[in-house]
């Protein structure tokens, strides 16, 4: 489909005033596009010529608007660091319309009613972050909110010091926020709270729109959805860094993408946001605080449900989070079932792994060639002793599946990444870019849409974080 031959549609804008406000985007100065989603432009039926288009430029800059397109900015409040803000919103985001069911936002399009002493902005470095992340998590089999295109320009931010300006288009089946229940809740507008249920229902949960109790049922899939997405988390070593009620996806998405990290050496109390300075989002909390969050959603939806029912429904959170979690690490070491003393195994793994300082990522992929051979899996630390202990209880673990080796290694291999996008990879990309170099970025959005491939030109992307890009912390701009 052609840019001039789409339609889009505004099903949120059917909801009361109340919900967000209308603003129209301001265009950057001097544009261009660093890198567009070929994918995504599939999913949504366009072109893909009309991706390298001067009007698609324009059109991602907020400076041509497709055939029914409304703006907007989506209101929602938010318990931040803990602490509950009545009024947020979409301050750097602005909606600008639907295609099948996919909402596309900038982001960095400028200020809005909830910007607050904000400029509304994005800057190159925070975007190219975004823009390959949300990629990366969906390569990964990781539920996520995706990215239609990337463009720069010329134009002045101030952040720590000046930068230059750039926009995101992202894309989602869903921008409803915990948060986004919050607000009316202690707005106490009810029916603003049950027209905005009844919208998330039919977008994110359409099997629900004529169960009983659909409010609870909806309820208790938000947890259950929640409580995978953190096992994901977990299991690929992934950390999100701010993860405020109002950035956490009702549809049970990866939103969001600020200070967040991959684990360089494992480390459970690894905290990758700097203004963090509690540990409230770090690595090993990151699953206690998608339960407290969902208390918080719990807490907002009791004008409409029974709270003792949703406690039963809360209750089972820890449930679906622990046998996601030990299903995935399970696949992670190649057992065919899983036993009851996997979980000690698994315990004493992680435990061996945080004391020796072993790159996560690059661990699970050796291990996905393991053969009874141990050299390879030796080198990765400096102490051998409890390496080989955890290798002896493996060995005798794996006597009980049924699968060869073969078999083993290769389930293994589509399980466990040879890449993920750490921050010092992340770092080279913005360098070369600030220098007007993209090469970079691509290279990095091909490794990201296939990270289980060899990419055998990439290779250096492939070992452990060099010691002095090792944990860095990151600010919530980056």
């Amino acid at each position: 489909m052609k840019l001039n031959e789409i339609k889009l549609t505004n099903p949120y804008l059917a909801l009361p005033d109340e919900c967000y406000t209308r603003v129209k985007p301001t265009p950057l100065e001097n544009v261009f596009l660093i890198h567009a989603n070929e994918d995504v432009a599939e999913l949504l039926d366009i072109d893909i010529e009309e991706l390298y288009s001067d009007a698609f430029v324009e059109f991602v800059n907020g400076a041509w608007q497709l055939e029914g397109s409304d703006p907007f900015a989506m209101c929602y409040a938010g318990h931040q660091f803990g602490h509950f803000v009545p009024r947020l919103g979409d301050g750097r985001a602005i909606n600008i319309g639907t295609i099948k069911q996919w909402h596309l936002q900038l982001k960095g399009a400028g200020q809005t009613r909830y910007s607050r002493s904000g400029d509304g902005r994005a800057v190159l470095r925070s975007s190219i972050r975004e823009y390959l992340m949300s990629e990366a998590m969906h390569g990964l089999g990781i539920e996520s909110t995706r990215a239609l295109a990337l463009i720069g320009s010329e134009h002045k931010v101030y952040r720590e010091e000046w930068e230059t300006g750039a926009i995101v288009l992202r894309v989602s089946p869903s921008w409803v926020r915990f948060g986004t229940f919050e607000y009316f809740t202690h707005k106490k507008r009810y029916e603003e709270l049950e027209a905005l249920a009844d919208y998330a229902i039919a977008e994110s949960y359409p099997h629900l729109v004529e169960v009983p109790d659909k409010y609870l049922q909806f309820f208790t899939e938000v947890v259950s959805r929640t409580a995978r997405l953190m096992a994901e988390w977990q299991a690929v070593g992934f950390n999100h860094g701010v993860m405020n009620t109002d950035n956490m996806s009702i549809a049970g998405l990866t939103i969001d993408y600020g200070p967040y990290a991959f684990l360089d050496d494992y480390d459970s109390q690894y905290i990758c946001n700097h203004t963090d300075q509690g540990g409230r989002y770090s690595f090993g909390n990151q699953p206690n605080i998608g339960a407290w969050n969902l208390q918080a959603l719990m807490h907002a939806l009791a004008p409409m449900v029974n709270s003792d029912k949703m406690e039963k429904a809360l209750d089972d959170y820890a449930r679906v989070y622990t046998e996601r979690y030990l299903e995935l690490m399970g696949k992670k070491i190649g057992l065919d079932k899983l036993q009851d003393s996997d979980l000690e195994l698994f315990k004493q793994l992680l435990s061996m792994m945080q004391g020796m300082s072993i790159d996560y990522t690059l661990f699970f992929r050796t291990l996905s060639r393991y053969d009874g051979e141990r050299t390879a899996l030796l080198k990765l630390g400096l102490y051998h002793k409890p390496m080989n202990e955890w290798l002896d209880s493996y060995d005798e673990r794996l006597k009980a599946n049924t699968s060869s080796t073969k078999e083993r290694h290769s389930a293994m291999l589509q399980t466990n990444p040879k890449f993920v996008l750490k921050n010092y990879m992340l770092q080279e990309a913005i360098t070369a870019a600030v220098n007007g170099d993209f090469s970079v970025v691509d290279n990095l959005f091909e490794i990201a849409k296939d990270p289980y491939a060899e990419h055998e030109t990439h290779e250096r992307w492939a070992g452990a974080t060099p010691e002095e890009f090792k944990n860095q912390k990151l600010s919530c701009s980056s």
